[in-house]
């Protein structure tokens, strides 16, 4: 009987697939998506390939989970910075700047590299909903200004911001894309300065 280091079953049993959502997450920035696999987990977090069985019914739900988590990570943040700004420019402001801060930080990378198409639909609907819930603070600050297609207006704002966060990971630093990017955004929207 495997030791309990936890004060209840269910907290164990949350502790211990935190370690291993953690561990896998590790595994996927060194190794790709290929190396997050059930046997690499376990050997990560000293368990037998078998236990991790028990929290995950394979490495692509792993997978899965990790791309799901570090999707409402994202979205927390950004709608977090975006409920703070005063009005509705300088919330499509905070949507864009923190958007490509996460970025420069890194922190898309989990996303992008668990990310490759589930063979699962219930994922796909998923990370296709995490994606819109996403954008979802930038659609109502583009409401409030009286945008009269926010749903298709954020979408040309997220190409935009995708196309910067492509620069970021080629190399160009924050400090270089960002202004160019709000300066891009405030131009377009005809945001007030």
């Amino acid at each position: 009987m495997p030791k309990i280091e936890a004060p209840t079953v269910a907290e164990h049993r949350t502790n211990q697939e935190g370690a291993l959502l953690a561990a896998a997450r590790e595994i996927l920035l060194r190794g790709g998506r290929a190396a997050v696999t059930p046997a690499a987990v376990g050997a990560a977090t000293g368990l037998a390939r078998s236990s991790i069985y028990k929290y995950f019914r394979s490495g692509e739900e792993i997978l899965d989970r990790i791309v799901a988590d570090a999707f409402a990570e994202w979205a927390a943040t950004v709608r977090a910075a975006v409920e703070q700004a005063p009005d509705a420019d300088a919330r499509i402001e905070a949507y864009v700047r923190t958007s490509l801060g996460l970025a420069g930080s890194g922190a898309h990378r989990i996303a992008v590299l668990g990310g490759g198409v589930p063979r699962d639909e219930a994922a796909r609907q998923r990370i296709s909903r995490a994606h819109q819930d996403l954008a979802a603070p930038l659609r109502r600050a583009l409401a409030d200004r009286g945008d009269t297609d926010p749903e298709l207006t954020a979408e040309l704002v997220d190409g935009a911001l995708g196309r910067a966060i492509d620069r970021l990971d080629a190399g160009l630093p924050l400090d270089r894309v960002l202004p160019h990017t709000l300066q891009f955004v405030h131009r377009a929207l005809n945001l007030e300065e």
